[in-house]
């Protein structure tokens, strides 16, 4: 990290630098000692030849989508897909085109089941983003066919600094922790300002011992109707709409 709070890859070809609302609020931690550890460690693993997902124009991804301000709910996954073009920075997500995964797959059903939506036919979860939704990893890289490689590297330092800040500095959100990783990582969230909803995870491991039926979404909607913040929409356009706003640069995947 640089003295502008800005990761540098390997080849030097780009920075990947935090959005200006985020940078604002928690660009400082990237200026510590673990965070250019982690710098280094990740341009270690490129000279070395491993393949390391997401893009590094994309590590940032859910910043970019979610300003600050614009931030009404969160979801917190672990850290992102493994397979060759799946994570583009978003937790859960996937690119259009990509096949389903399982939890994501789950998370549609329980969004049918909750508000009658029908599941789409991509996994891209943009349009959440954008809408205000911060879907955010607590380790924002990972290699190729290892999960969890990048875990203990100094990124979750930074996103429990993200989860205290937005718990510290903003009021009347909404948390979504579904399993135990992400509900141990906002134990720091405070109840008294903030709306926090707990359920197993959506992996098809464990979403029949209460992800499926949490109603989730809808409860959100209520509590952000009821504190002012408006509704989120939680519908997600067809494959061909995303496509053409994609290409219109209304939404940058």
């Amino acid at each position: 990290m640089n003295e502008q709070g800005e990761a540098i890859n390997s080849s030097a070809e780009y920075r990947i630098q935090l959005e200006s609302s985020w940078k604002a609020h928690v660009g400082n931690w990237l200026l510590r000692p673990e965070m250019r550890d982690l710098s280094s460690f990740l341009r270690a693993r490129k000279v070395a030849g491993v393949s390391v997902y997401p893009p590094g124009s994309q590590i940032f991804a859910a910043f970019e989508a979610t300003p600050f301000q614009r931030v009404k709910a969160v979801i917190l996954g672990q850290d992102p897909y493994h397979g060759q073009g799946q994570a583009h920075g978003l937790c859960f997500s996937v690119r259009p085109g990509m096949p389903l995964p399982p939890s994501l797959l789950n998370i549609y059903k329980e969004l049918e089941e909750d508000l009658g939506l029908l599941r789409p036919d991509h996994g891209c979860l943009l349009p959440w983003a954008k809408r205000g939704v911060l879907l955010l990893n607590a380790v924002l890289t990972v290699e190729d066919g290892r999960a969890g490689a990048h875990q203990g590297k100094g990124w979750e330092g930074f996103t429990d600094h993200v989860v205290d800040t937005l718990n510290r500095e903003r009021e009347g959100l909404v948390f979504m922790l579904w399993g135990s990783y992400a509900q141990a990582k906002g134990k720091v969230i405070d109840t008294r300002r903030h709306l926090v909803l707990k359920a197993p995870h959506p992996s098809p491991l464990s979403a029949h011992r209460g992800f499926l039926g949490c109603r989730h979404f809808s409860l959100c909607n209520q509590y952000l109707s009821q504190h002012g913040l408006g509704m989120v929409d939680w519908s997600l356009p067809p494959c061909i709409a995303l496509d053409g706003a994609i290409l219109n640069g209304r939404i940058a995947v």
